[in-house]
C-alpha cells in the first residue's frame, strides 16, 4: 500500500485533538508513523490547523495519498492548489513565476475569505451574546416581576392577617366592653328596682301612716261629736230639771 497522510487521534473523550502524520498504509490508525507534519484541532470555530506547508507538499510530490479529512485540510491551506500549479509548471503550461503569482492571488483571496468568515463568526458570536444577554435581562425582569408579585402577595397576606387579628381583637374587646356595659346596666337596673322597691315601701308606709292619721282624726272627730251630743243632751236636760225644781218649790 502507498504511504498515507492521515490523522492520528489524541486528546480526551469528547475533546479530540489530531496529529497530521505520514504513515505506512498498512499501519493501524493510531500506530507508528513516519513523520508528523502538523496538528488539527476541530473544537474551536474556525478550527485550528497548523501544518508544515513544504513538508506536506513534498510528501504529495512523493506520492503520499491523503485521507478525505486530510485532503480537505490540504485544500483549505492551499497545498493541493500549489501542488496542482507545480504540476502545470512541470508540464510547461506556465512558468514558476506565473504559478507563484497565481498562488499568491489565491492566497490573498483565501485570507480575505477567512478573515470575512472570522469576522462573520465574531459578529454572530456578538449577536448571540447580545441575544443571550437580552434574553437573560428579560428572564431577570420576569423573575423580578414574579418575585415582586409574590412579595406583594405575601405582604398583602401579612396585612390581611394583621387586619383580621386587629378586627378579632377589636371584636373581642368590644364584646368584653359590651358584657361590662350589660353588667353595669344590669346592676343599675337592679339598683333602680331596689330603689323603686324602697320608695314603694316608703310610700306604702306613708300611706299607712296617713290612713292611721285619718283614722285617729276620724276617731277624734267621732269623740268630739259624741261630746257635742252629750253636751246638747245636758243642755236639753237642764231646763227640764229647773222646771221640776220650780214645780217642787211651788208644791211646797
Amino acid at each position: 500500500m502507498p504511504t498515507m497522510m492521515r490523522l492520528q487521534r489524541h486528546g480526551k473523550k469528547r475533546n479530540p485533538f489530531y496529529h497530521i502524520v505520514i504513515a505506512d498504509g498498512r499501519a493501524p490508525r493510531d500506530g507508528r508513523f513516519i513523520e508528523k507534519i502538523g496538528t488539527y484541532n476541530p473544537i474551536p470555530n474556525p478550527a485550528e490547523i497548523n501544518i508544515k506547508f513544504d513538508k506536506a507538499l513534498d510528501w504529495l510530490q512523493k506520492g503520499a495519498q491523503p485521507t478525505d479529512t486530510v485532503k480537505s485540510i490540504l485544500s483549505f491551506k492551499g497545498i493541493l492548489y500549489k501542488y496542482h500549479l507545480l504540476k502545470g509548471v512541470k508540464k510547461g503550461a506556465m512558468t514558476e513565476v506565473e504559478a507563484e503569482a497565481k498562488f499568491q492571488n489565491w492566497l490573498t483571496e483565501k485570507e480575505a475569505k477567512i478573515e470575512a468568515g472570522i469576522q462573520g463568526i465574531e459578529e454572530k458570536k456578538r449577536n448571540t451574546k447580545k441575544d443571550l444577554l437580552e434574553a437573560e435581562v428579560k428572564v431577570n425582569e420576569a423573575r423580578s416581576a414574579e418575585y415582586a408579585k409574590q412579595r406583594k402577595e405575601i405582604e398583602d397576606a401579612k396585612v390581611k392577617v394583621a387586619q383580621d387579628a386587629a378586627a378579632a381583637a377589636a371584636a373581642e374587646i368590644a364584646e368584653k366592653e359590651e358584657k361590662v356595659v350589660e353588667a353595669k346596666v344590669a346592676e343599675v337596673v337592679e339598683e333602680v328596682k331596689e330603689t323603686e322597691k324602697v320608695e314603694e315601701t316608703k310610700a306604702t308606709e306613708k300611706v299607712e301612716e296617713v290612713k292611721e292619721a285619718e283614722k285617729v282624726e276620724e276617731t277624734k272627730a267621732t269623740e268630739k261629736v259624741e261630746e257635742v251630743k252629750e253636751t246638747e243632751k245636758v243642755e236639753e236636760t237642764k231646763p227640764v230639771a229647773e222646771e221640776k225644781k220650780e214645780e217642787n218649790k211651788e208644791t211646797k
